[in-house]
């Protein structure tokens, strides 16, 4: 069968609704994908996000490639083998987590070279290494080695990085091609949109991009600290420069009032480790708002965790059974935390999704930010997927 994707429909504003196709299998978008950076969602199982409703999960080739070694899961039968995922799997290029080592790092015309944080060894990646990792991995949809400027960020600055990711694709693209046929299945490159808050940089960055007929692209460089408005503005401003009939990807967003804003800009796939994160540091999502569990408040509270959620937790324990284990220090409280973010976050795109095919995801959309504070609640919110 291999990947594909079909647009099913677009809603106001662009908000849009499909489906990817992979030989893994089928997910709709919009779609958000639970990070399980070094091949783990932190403290689930495979099984726990079936029952979540995950579609998709993404994986982070800079950690797999320093440990256990791609060569391993390649041994393994690759990474569905490894961690007993049979869905589809996207692994980044490592490059954010690469650009993030500013002090052990140096960039040249031909890759990254940089000091592995676990072990000190030097190592270097290039736009050719970096699909060759994924390949070994096996992931279904791989991404290409690009250069992530931080913020802020000067236009020369900003303007180098576009080069260089555009150089970095094509030459990913010539050696390995954007479709790589192995071991059975289908393999896709996606190329990353830089540019930095510059328009006319994001513009020739997602022309030179898209002349390389990439299967689906990713919108990069956002969600790195800039203001939640010019968050908003960027990510519609770039989704518009990209073809309409292939998957568009906000990399690192966010919080769920940040992923709303981006749907309806006309985004499909989004990750961020935020529901792991605060689930392990005992903050939920809930349908009436973000709960702090080790909050005194529900020490006596035998209520549902959310009575709006039908995850597993929130059928079966209280609130203070919740606080209880938090503060007790019990691995047992970030679990049952994790799985009910994850639910929760997955839920919220089921909902966008029924919205848009009922033709009232404008409507749908007010009543979320009524509830949920608006859409300004997620200023300053961050890129977190390198820390997961």
């Amino acid at each position: 069968m291999g990947f594909s994707f079909q647009l099913l429909e677009t809603a106001a504003l662009g908000a849009r609704r499909g489906v990817v196709r992979t030989d893994h299998g089928s997910f709709e978008t919009p779609a958000f994908m639970p990070v399980g950076t070094q091949a783990t969602v932190k403290t689930l199982t495979p099984a726990d996000l079936r029952a979540a409703g995950a579609g998709i999960v993404l994986a982070n080739t800079y950690h797999l490639h320093l440990r256990p070694g791609e060569g391993l899961i390649r041994d393994a039968g690759g990474i569905h083998r490894f961690m007993s995922w049979d869905g589809p799997v996207l692994t980044d290029s490592g490059g954010y987590q690469v650009f993030s080592l500013a002090d052990l790092r140096r960039i040249t015309a031909e890759g990254v070279s940089f000091r592995s944080h676990i072990d000190g060894s030097r190592r270097m990646l290039t736009p050719e290494s970096v699909v060759d990792i994924q390949l070994d991995i096996g992931s279904d949809i791989m991404m290409v080695l690009d250069h992530c400027a931080e913020y802020p960020v000067d236009r020369e600055t900003a303007a180098d990085a576009v080069d260089r990711t555009t150089a970095w694709a094509r030459r990913s693209v010539d050696e390995r091609g954007p479709r790589i046929a192995r071991d059975g299945w289908e393999r896709v490159l996606f190329g990353i949109v830089q540019g930095g808050v510059f328009r006319d940089l994001r513009e020739r960055s997602a022309a030179e991009l898209t002349a390389l007929d990439f299967p689906g692209y990713a919108i990069g460089g956002l969600s790195v600290g800039e203001p939640t408005g010019e968050l908003y503005e960027l990510a519609g401003f770039t989704a518009a420069l990209l073809p309409p009939q292939k998957p568009r990807y906000l990399m690192g967003v966010g919080f769920p009032w940040d992923i709303v804003e981006a749907v309806a800009r006309g985004v499909d796939l989004f990750d961020c480790v935020m529901p792991t994160r605060n689930a392990r540091n005992g903050t939920v999502f809930t349908s009436v708002g973000r709960l702090a569990l080790k909050n005194a408040a529900f020490r006596d509270d035998l209520g549902p965790l959310d009575p709006g959620c039908d995850c597993e937790t929130c059928r079966t324990f209280s609130r203070a059974y919740l606080r209880h284990l938090f503060m007790a220090g019990e691995m047992l409280g970030p679990r049952l935390a994790t799985i009910h973010n994850i639910r929760f976050y997955l839920h919220l795109m089921e909902a966008i999704r029924q919205s848009i095919n009922e033709g009232r995801f404008e409507e749908w959309r007010r009543e979320f930010h009524a509830r949920h504070g608006g859409a300004s609640a997620g200023a300053g919110g961050g890129n977190l997927e390198e820390a997961e």
